[in-house]
Parts: structure tokens; C-alpha cells; sequence
């Protein structure tokens, strides 16, 4: 063998890793600027953004998986992106997380798409529809069905992009301090209850109010409102509803499988990497099923403690109640139709997909709760 001569080995060695150093700083370059005008992947740069929302500050799952979701962008990140998460209050008010980020004041929000309906009627589809899909419908319909285009073909007017971020299952009806025997015991009834199933409630003679989470509590105590809806046994047990209302109602005609949303400030979102956005992309994705798991297991627990522990009797609607409540839903999507070629757009979409879904349902899930599941 060729003897080494050890001079000429490391002045080789040393020639070999400029280059391949030159070569790669000339790739990073390139890669800095690519063609498509989209920032390139693994810049270095570190991004600390703000998140809204309109639930009270730590609260149980919803409030507490967004910190947790948080975490997940950090590290699936490499820590180049951390989110400080602000409950509804802490930075602004719980209703106008939409505005903030909107603006560019925070960077994202999440929240209920119906808390904006007085911006775009048509965002109360993305959110629920009286006597519509349940969540694995709502699910179907925005990831494979066309919905999440519409969702950002509408929130890119406002500067935002949405993702679905969460949904609650089937709700409960709410809670009410006088009995609902029949349709007059709606009249005048002054009820917590937000987007379309507001407007239901509105025809069928009730006021209904908007309020944030952390004021319903108060109201329903002082007798601001005569009723509330929220979401489930786990989370209504945790605000003390219980202790301050004598009935409970099901079933949640107005909420059977409400979808949450992030929404993102779209100009810092186009302009992110886009590792990042895929990042966030998929955070949102692990916690839009995250979320509805941990309801479903905890309402199993805590629907057991309500009449257990509370002795709370669930009461349900009365059918003539509730077949009315069908009937002015079928005339409030008209109304809100007819006054907006969007909304329209939207719910022929969502109308044709929950047909078919329906149909689907009605020789599979249908058959089974009513006749399998004893």
C-alpha cells in the first residue's frame, strides 16, 4: 500500500470541508429565497405569538388542551414557535378575540364561529346548525366534504385563516328554573343560548342573550337570565349550575355537535415557514379529536355524579316543543338564505352533505343505538 503522507492528508481534509461548508451556505441561500415567494423551511428564526380566546382563563379542557396544544407547537417546532395562550379578559374581551387577531393585535384565537354571526351570518354553519350533524358529521363535512374551502374562502375577508379545533359532542338542552311543558313556557324566557339557536329561540317567543362562559354563572344567580345553555354534565357541573337552576334539559336540539375554531391572522400565517404552518396545521387536527374525547369520557363521569350526588332529575323537551323548534329552524335558514348569497352558498353545501350523512346514519348508528345498543 501507498504510504499516507499525513501533511497532504490534512491540508486535503481541511481544502474538503470548506467546500462542503461553501456548498451548503450556497444551499441555505437559495433555499432563503424560493422561487414561489414562500419563506423558506428551516430559517432559524423564532416566533413568539399570542393566542385569544373566549373561554375563562385555565379553563377545564377546552381552555387548558389549548395549553397543552401549545406545548405540542413548541416542541413538534424544535422551540422556533411558542404561543402564549390568554383566556377570555386577560388581554381583551372574550367576544372580540375575532377583531384582535383580525387585526394583527394577537397572532391567533379560538373560539365558537356562531360568536360572530353579526359580522358573517354565513359563520354560523362552521360552528352548528339546530337539528343538524353530529360531530363526526361536522368533522366529515369540513375535512372531505368542501366545507373548510368555504370557512376560508369567508374568514379570508376578515384576514384570518380557520382550522377546526375542537368540538363538543352532542350538548345538553340547559339548565331552566321554571318546567318546559309545552311551547307557551318559552314566552318571554330569557336564555343564554348563541347563533342559530338564538334565533330559533327568538321565534318561539324567548329573549335570547349572548354572554361569554364566565359570566353566566352570575346572571342565571341574579336572574339577569332565566336560563343557560353551555355545553355538557362535565362542564356545567364545574361552573355550579346545578346549584342555582332546578332543571335540566335534553336533548341539545340547537347544539348536536358544535365544531371550535382557531382562527389565525392570515398575512403571519402566509408568511410563516412552511414547516410552521403544517406545525399548526396538524396541532389543531390532534386536538380537534383530543377534545371531543375528553368531553365524551367526562360527561360519562359526571352526567353519574349529577343525579347521583346532586339528585339532578334530567327532564327532556316535549315533542310538540320540539317538532316547533324544527319548523322555525327550517324558516330561520330561509330567512338567512334569502339575505345572503354566501350563507346560501354555505348551506347548500352543508345541507346536501348532511342528507347524505342522514341517509348513512339511519341504516348503520341509528339501527344500533335503537336496537343493538340495550
Amino acid at each position: 500500500m501507498k504510504k499516507i503522507n499525513r501533511k497532504n492528508f490534512l491540508k486535503k481534509s481541511v481544502l474538503g470541508t470548506v467546500a462542503l461548508s461553501t456548498v451548503a451556505a450556497a444551499c441555505n441561500a437559495e433555499s432563503a429565497t424560493s422561487t414561489d415567494g414562500v419563506p423558506a423551511i428551516n430559517t432559524g428564526k423564532k416566533y413568539r405569538w399570542k393566542m385569544v380566546t373566549t373561554w375563562p382563563p385555565n379553563y377545564p379542557i377546552i381552555g387548558e388542551g389549548l395549553e397543552e396544544m401549545a406545548k405540542w407547537i413548541e416542541a413538534m417546532s424544535g422551540g422556533r414557535m411558542k404561543i402564549k395562550v390568554y383566556g377570555g379578559g386577560e388581554l381583551v374581551p372574550p367576544l372580540e378575540s375575532f377583531d384582535a387577531v383580525s387585526s394583527g393585535t394577537a397572532e391567533m384565537g379560538h373560539g365558537g364561529a356562531y360568536y360572530w354571526a353579526g359580522k358573517a351570518p354565513a359563520a354560523q354553519f362552521f360552528a352548528s346548525v339546530p337539528f343538524g350533524m353530529n360531530a363526526q358529521q361536522m368533522n366529515a363535512w369540513l375535512i372531505s366534504g368542501g366545507g373548510m374551502a368555504l370557512w376560508r374562502e369567508l374568514y379570508a375577508k376578515f384576514n384570518l385563516v380557520p382550522f377546526s379545533c375542537g368540538n363538543t359532542g352532542v350538548q345538553m338542552g340547559g339548565w331552566f328554573n321554571k318546567e318546559i311543558n309545552s311551547l307557551a313556557d318559552l314566552q318571554g324566557l330569557k336564555m343564554r343560548i348563541p347563533g342559530f339557536g338564538g334565533k330559533v329561540f327568538a321565534k318561539a317567543g324567548g329573549s335570547p342573550v349572548l354572554a361569554a362562559g364566565s359570566e353566566l354563572y352570575t346572571s342565571l344567580e341574579r336572574g339577569v337570565i332565566d336560563a343557560t345553555e353551555w355545553i355538557g354534565p362535565f362542564h356545567d357541573y364545574k361552573m355550579g349550575f346545578q346549584d342555582i337552576a332546578k332543571y335540566y334539559y335534553a336533548p341539545g336540539w340547537h347544539e348536536a355537535g358544535t365544531n371550535l375554531e382557531l382562527f389565525v391572522n392570515k398575512p403571519k400565517f402566509d408568511a410563516l415557514p412552511k414547516d410552521l404552518q403544517m406545525i399548526i396545521e396538524t396541532a389543531a387536527a390532534r386536538y380537534n379529536i383530543w377534545m371531543l374525547s375528553e368531553i365524551e369520557a367526562q360527561n360519562n363521569l359526571y352526567l353519574d355524579k349529577l343525579i347521583k350526588e346532586k339528585n339532578i332529575d334530567i327532564r327532556y323537551f316535549p315533542d310538540e316543543v320540539l317538532d316547533q323548534l324544527r319548523v322555525y329552524t327550517d324558516e330561520i335558514l330561509a330567512e338567512i338564505t334569502a339575505s345572503d348569497p354566501f350563507a346560501k352558498k354555505v348551506y347548500a353545501s352543508y345541507d346536501a352533505f348532511r342528507n347524505r350523512a342522514k341517509n348513512w346514519a339511519a341504516v348503520t348508528e341509528k339501527v344500533f343505538y335503537n336496537k343493538l345498543q340495550k
